[in-house]
């Protein structure tokens, strides 16, 4: 895939999105196909073999030593909705909403909730997903559409670190822990001299995107900017394609970190027959396109997934079964 500053190949899907805060899916994702899929994002699941969590209030009263101890003996795993509906006794449906799947009360955290059983569930993450979800998503958008080597790839440009900027400071920060005495009298400089900071002169400071792609044009829709790849969508269908695509995370490899890569916000195909939209905000990922290509989506094992109507509601509140 390449960058391209053509913004406007996605003028169509603009022209099927919504004005904002309409209430429906429809703020992100285009109108006009006829069938729609909805894929749950995974949360996390955290339990002692043989015992519940204990609370925070638990352990301030442990030995440290014992604290440590359970720590240690954590077992952290994906969890679907369906399993998290069950602890809870809730109803997962295809409208359902984190929160009210949990049991969150009125000015509680609903991101971590513990379970009758003992439990500890941690909300979905939002806007993205493993690389190897979206691979077995897009296994079936490739068979779902006749140019599966040519399409759009939007990436929302508001990710830490993505873009580079003019600036005093980079565009993230790695923390990094040593006895260095230069480092650390970088370190120094940088958290106790803010005031001459703002009178030096603004320099590039680079993102995961080259400087030509940072101060390119943006593919706009109503709320969010996105940069645009060309390229074959087919290739979102490979586990590992983290590897290849230009927005992966090499400053972060630099650093030590693991090869990632964001997840794509928007991804289409030259004829239009689907559009994937993980928006930043959502905890779970829609599909838009055939009936077939929807069928095979909430079939596939590997998905946790429902067909849901044109004009959605999945807002925060929407969720009428588990009030």
């Amino acid at each position: 895939m390449e960058w391209t500053p053509d913004a406007s190949a996605g003028d169509w899907l603009r022209e099927r999105i919504d004005d904002p805060w309409s209430a429906t899916m429809h703020d992100v994702v285009p109108r006009g196909f006829p069938a729609y899929a909805r894929i749950l994002h995974p949360a996390i699941v955290r339990s002692l073999p043989g015992r519940p969590v204990p609370s925070p209030e638990e352990y301030e009263r442990m030995p440290h030593d014992e604290a440590v101890s359970l720590i240690d003996q954590y077992v952290d795993e994906p969890a679907t909705w369906a399993e998290t509906a069950a602890a809870f006794g809730t109803t997962l449906h295809p409208l359902a909403q984190w929160q009210r799947i949990v049991r969150t009360p009125p000015d509680g955290d609903w991101n971590l909730r513990i379970a009758p059983d003992g439990r500890e569930f941690t909300g979905p993450m939002e806007g993205e997903m493993a690389p190897e979800m979206l691979a077995a998503v897009a296994s079936h958008l490739v068979a779902g559409t006749t140019t599966p080597d040519a399409g759009f790839v939007a990436l929302w440009e508001g990710r830490g670190g993505l873009l580079g900027h003019l600036g005093h400071g980079p565009s993230r920060t790695f923390l990094t822990f040593g006895d260095d005495p230069n480092h650390r009298a970088m370190l120094e400089r940088s958290v106790h001299d803010p005031f001459n900071n703002a009178f030096r002169k603004k320099t590039w400071q680079e993102g995961i995107l080259s400087r030509e792609v940072s101060e390119g044009p943006r593919f706009r829709l109503p709320g969010r900017d996105h940069v645009l790849f060309r390229g074959a969508v087919g290739e979102l269908a490979r586990p590992d394609w983290v590897l290849d695509v230009p927005w992966r995370d090499r400053p972060g490899e630099e650093h030590g970190f693991a090869p990632t890569a964001q997840t794509p916000s928007i991804v289409w195909p030259d004829d239009h027959a689907w559009v994937l939209v993980s928006e930043i905000d959502y905890d779970s990922t829609i599909v838009a396109g055939s009936p077939e290509l929807i069928a095979a989506i909430c079939a596939d094992p590997r998905l946790e997934a429902f067909p849901i109507a044109e004009g959605a509601d999945l807002t925060w509140d929407a969720d009428e079964v588990n009030r």
